[in-house]
């Protein structure tokens, strides 16, 4: 006996699990405990400027993850009200949409509904990068998650079809070459999903058929690839092929390592091992190495090796689930794969490893169902010990104010989000509405004020003085603040940067007056105009 019985009607019990993950979607958001930082400001941003009339195709300076995100905020602002937790109600639909596609993963791929269940309560309290990353908007991650399933979801009937030999229409692979080709334009990590999932069907039409019966279904899936990354093609096409290409390849960060291609290949290796892996499996936060519920972690890790060994165990058994868990390896491997061979290595924060979630929770539920025929309460023990030891994380991290669950490991640029109000009312009472600062103050102040006091990211936040010119990514702002009669600098948790604009502002002349609020450090009330340019600083650093 493999299957645990619910006591619940099956239309009943999706629900329950919806609303657990909504529950602690909203404790997240209206708690206070994630804070509001300049990218998911950028995504607010755009999607105020498409409501204005602006028709973006990317996220602000990095052409590598398209504008459906602001798109989607747009429409909830429209609704609600242009707030911050609009957007976080956005991405906590999306995030139920992830797991009801995953539900629907498990059910299809094993032919086994309570593997969908349990796979999909597993994600309801996920591990607290996960939970982080589904809870604040940057660009398009949660769509990634919720594209990335369906692709899988095609892709695993197109499989079935061919084993069974039943007939599979045109359509079915141009969707498949759409759900491709729109993700591709949302976030290129959709590419962890597509490229694994088209190599094995491609695997199968082969086994299964002639060679020539391959080439028509590749005409139709490039057919919808084509036309689902429309935005992409039209981009490229004003913008130039080579400029997006370059994004895409991780340009970005490309080069930050200082390192040869075999010392960057190593650096992202150990970075896996030591950092992403422990992060992955929710034993410590992504922004600080600490461990996380630790009377549970020896359990938790014990788990997660059973899971890892039970799974490729799996992978040789011949049954009707043999070809889906291709398709979840495929994914795991491409990702890993990825991170170690390209520049994105180069960043092991944990936001690249978040479809990793999606193949942990369904083997992780088929080892549970496995165990259910030995003993109904192991398997559903099992299932407790994640979902309290996510839970522990998740709340041992929020609670840990100011901080709470960032997207931020530098020290300079983890903000206490409580004083902004206290900042916006300071500004206007001195009337200090234009200047600069750095790339995490910027957005947020523009958004929060809607767009009344501009400061633009020209002012550096690593304390070795390193500056680059994609933290400036809306130019518009710069005429504003070029022109304004007079300027303001606000500076975060960076003494050497402070007592470097004293030095300055003495050398060129000019009386000031300073004042700290919170994390913010505000150099007012200046005698003349300084650009940062006149003091060597706004200019690109190494």
């Amino acid at each position: 006996m493999r299957n645990i019985k619910f006591d619940m009607p099956e239309w009943a019990y999706l629900p329950g699990i919806l609303i657990l993950a909504g529950g602690l979607k909203v404790w997240l958001t209206f708690s206070g405990r994630v804070p509001f930082n300049a990218d998911e400001a950028i995504v607010a941003l755009m999607a105020r400027h498409i409501l204005q009339g602006e028709r973006p195709f990317f996220y602000y300076g990095q052409a590598y993850m398209g504008s459906l995100d602001a798109w989607l905020v747009a429409g909830g602002f429209t609704l609600a009200g242009e707030h911050v937790w609009v957007i976080r109600a956005i991405q906590g639909l999306i995030y139920l949409g992830v797991i009801l596609t995953t539900f629907l993963l498990g059910k299809t791929a094993f032919k086994d509904e309570n593997i969908g269940w349990l796979a999909g309560l597993l994600l309801a309290i996920p591990t607290v990068n996960v939970s982080l990353y589904t809870t604040i908007s940057w660009g398009g991650y949660g769509e990634t998650l919720l594209i990335g399933n369906i692709i899988l979801l095609v892709g695993i009937d197109l499989a079935n079809r061919l084993a069974n030999e039943l007939t599979i229409h045109s359509w079915r692979w141009a969707l498949f070459g759409f759900l491709c080709g729109l993700g591709f334009w949302i976030f290129g990590l959709s590419l962890v999903y597509s490229l694994p999932t088209s190599a094995i069907l491609a695997w199968l039409l082969f086994r299964n058929r002639q060679a020539s019966g391959v080439w028509l279904p590749g005409i139709y899936v490039l057919a919808g690839a084509s036309i689902g990354a429309t935005p992409w093609w039209i981009y490229a096409y004003q913008n130039g092929f080579a400029s997006l290409a370059a994004e895409l390849s991780g340009r970005a960060i490309s080069g930050v390592e200082g390192l040869g291609w075999s010392g960057q290949i190593w650096q992202h290796l150990v970075s896996l091992v030591l950092l992403g892996i422990p992060v992955i499996l929710g034993l410590r936060p992504p922004w600080e190495v600490r461990w996380l519920g630790l009377p549970l972690f020896p359990f938790v890790l014990v788990f997660y090796a059973a899971m890892l060994g039970f799974s490729y165990k799996r992978l040789s058994q011949r049954d009707a689930a043999s070809t889906s868990r291709l398709f979840f390896h495929g994914l795991a491997w491409c990702l890993l794969l990825g991170f170690v061979f390209t520049p994105y290595g180069a960043d092991p924060s944990g936001r690249y490893f978040i479809p990793l979630a999606i193949p942990m929770a369904i083997f992780s539920a088929e080892l549970i169902a496995e165990n259910s025929g030995r003993s109904r309460r192991i398997a559903w023990g099992l299932a407790a010990l994640l979902l309290v030891y996510n839970l522990w994380g998740t709340i041992q991290s929020a609670l840990r104010y100011p901080l709470g669950l960032t997207t931020q490991y530098n020290p300079v640029t983890q903000i206490d989000n409580r004083y902004y109000a206290e900042l916006i009312a300071f500004l206007k009472e001195n009337n200090e509405r234009y200047g600069y600062t750095n790339y995490w103050v910027s957005y947020p102040l523009a958004f929060l004020t809607q767009e009344e006091i501009v400061f633009i990211p020209r002012l550096p936040y690593h304390l070795d003085f390193r500056y680059s010119f994609r933290d400036n990514r809306y130019p518009a702002y710069e005429n504003e603040v070029r022109g304004a009669e007079r300027a303001a600098y606000i500076t975060t948790n960076h003494p050497p940067l402070d007592s470097y604009l004293r030095e300055q502002f003495s050398a060129q002349g000019v009386t000031w007056e300073e004042e700290n609020i919170g994390d913010f450090h505000i150099f007012y009330d200046l005698s003349a105009v300084i650009i940062p340019e006149q003091i060597g600083l706004g200019e690109q650093r190494p």
